[in-house]
């Protein structure tokens, strides 16, 4: 029987992280599936899934943890692999505008308060183009119930982004 095992990751950017990684990994009988990793202020920080054989789990859980004692910080938690799927719709949101607090804050609320998941979501800072203020930059997949209409996520979404000044555009 597999385990699925979720991975979060942290550390000093460096060369190397990403094999050192994989390598114990793959010593452990694991198959990394799905990732996604950045440097971030000067670290290194990511979270993946690997799947192992349930029998070495616990062995794996534990070279993982030795990873620290050369600057990666991996946390591994247990998935729960859930077979219960609902109906939904996916659809992206994009985002732009100039960077202030609260941006995210606002923009998940509405969506929480609609039933709306976030499955994925990538944000930057970006220098204008034609002045030098920062933009920030906003791309989500997101999932709602299927019954939800999008027009009602829409108008929400539209009366934070004026607040805001931020141009919020959805795609189904």
């Amino acid at each position: 029987m597999m385990t699925s095992l979720v991975l979060t990751v942290i550390g000093p950017d460096k060369p190397g992280l990403v094999e050192m990684l994989a390598q114990t990994i793959s010593e452990n009988n694991g198959n990394w599936l799905e990732s996604g990793m950045s440097r971030l202020a000067g670290k290194f920080a990511g979270i993946l899934i690997t799947q192992v054989p349930e029998s070495h789990c616990d062995t794996l859980i534990s070279a993982l943890g030795k990873l620290e004692t050369q600057g990666l910080k991996v946390i591994a938690e247990r998935s729960e692999n859930s077979t219960t799927a609902t109906a939904s719709e996916s659809f992206t949101l994009e985002l732009v505008g100039h960077d202030k607090p609260g941006i995210v804050r606002d923009i998940s609320s509405a969506l929480a308060k609609r039933g709306v998941n976030v499955e994925r979501l990538n944000t930057e800072l970006v220098s204008g183009s034609m002045s030098a203020e920062l933009l920030f930059k906003a791309t989500a997949e997101l999932t709602a119930p299927e019954d939800l209409d999008l027009d009602t996520i829409q108008e929400d979404l539209e009366a934070i982004a004026s607040d805001l000044m931020v141009d919020i555009t959805l795609n189904t």
